[in-house]
């Protein structure tokens, strides 16, 4: 029977230690599956539902392109991001919008600030356009518009866009979906299996041809808008080619070109270790090197620090590192 992941279902994953001494733990579950779906390791509970959040953008996406939307490019991979609103992120929305004769106030996503440090400094007050969602909205209208779907409520679980988006969710994932929710954003989220998240994202990382592979090679191709400059999926995608995706509550999936891939959740919701654990478990079953991992997992890991100064690191259990 379908159950939330709980406290019987975690183990350890990282830990931070400040000044010699171990100050927090951070408990999840975490999936790597192989190319073909069968699973190479599993820490906790795989089969616990979870919401994929942000993490479930990718399929979104993939289903905006299965309703006819033509997208390339850029505007293809802010269907799919969780952006920090630079200006270079809200030109592309724009655009989106424009395709679809819609002006800001067509969006549905909750007004917010840049996540950018210097573009939030530089915003008079929030916007939806500005919402990290926005491109996904953006990209939901334009899909209402040309499809002649009726645009008022197109977050509806009901809607002909949310149900395709369904359909596409179970199709990858392989499952049928466990909840249906709502996300920050507004949108349906759809619970799913971590095993199913992971099979999920190792069939797009893997595709060679139709929706998937064209959003693929389109993150891949343009990484920065996915995320931005110096954020950590943009990093993860432009230093090792993996198809990253971190979403709200600790979640986040990396898939490499041959279809292995992985899924993780943090129990408590935390995302500052997520990035490095998951480079750590594609390193511990040979999917990039030890060397890359620890290389990239620096970068997008937040220092430890005491008065502007190193005191101490976020590190992966030895669980994670298969020892």
């Amino acid at each position: 029977m379908s159950h939330p992941l709980g406290p019987t279902g975690v183990v350890e994953l990282a830990i931070l230690s400040r000044s010699g001494l171990d100050e927090s733990r951070h408990l999840g579950a975490a999936v790597v599956v192989s190319p073909d779906g069968t699973i190479v390791r599993s820490l906790g509970d795989a089969d616990a539902l979870v919401y994929g959040r942000s993490s479930l953008k990718f399929f979104q996406a993939i289903a905006v392109l299965r309703s006819g939307v033509s997208l390339a490019g850029a505007q293809l991979v802010l269907a799919t991001a969780s952006h920090s609103g630079t200006a270079a992120h809200v030109h592309i929305v724009r655009s989106l919008l424009a395709r679809a004769g819609l002006g800001e106030d067509a969006l549905q996503c909750p007004l917010d600030w840049p996540l950018d440090s210097a573009s939030r400094s530089a915003a008079s007050a929030p916007a939806r356009v500005t919402m990290n969602c926005s491109g996904k909205h953006a990209a939901f209208l334009l899909a209402c518009v040309e499809n002649g779907w009726p645009s008022a409520n197109y977050l509806a679980p009901e809607h002909p866009l949310q149900q395709l988006i369904r359909d596409t969710v179970e199709e990858f994932t392989g499952e049928p979906i466990g909840q249906v929710g709502v996300d920050g954003c507004g949108a349906p989220v759809f619970a799913t299996t971590l095993r199913g998240l992971a099979i999920a994202v190792g069939r797009v990382s893997a595709a060679r041809d139709g929706s998937a592979a064209l959003l693929a090679a389109a993150v891949l191709a343009d990484p920065w808008a996915i995320d931005g400059p110096g954020r950590a999926n943009t990093v993860v995608i432009e230093q090792l080619g993996l198809l990253t995706k971190g979403g709200a509550e600790g979640v986040i999936v990396m898939g490499a070109a041959d279809g292995t891939a992985v899924a993780l959740k943090m129990l408590d919701g935390s995302a500052r270790a997520t990035s490095l654990v998951a480079l750590q478990l594609l390193a511990s079953i040979g999917a990039i090197s030890v060397e890359d991992a620890d290389r990239v997992g620096t970068l997008t890991t937040e220092k430890v620090l005491g008065g502007g100064l190193p005191v101490g690191v976020i590190r992966v259990s030895e669980l994670v590192r298969g020892k």
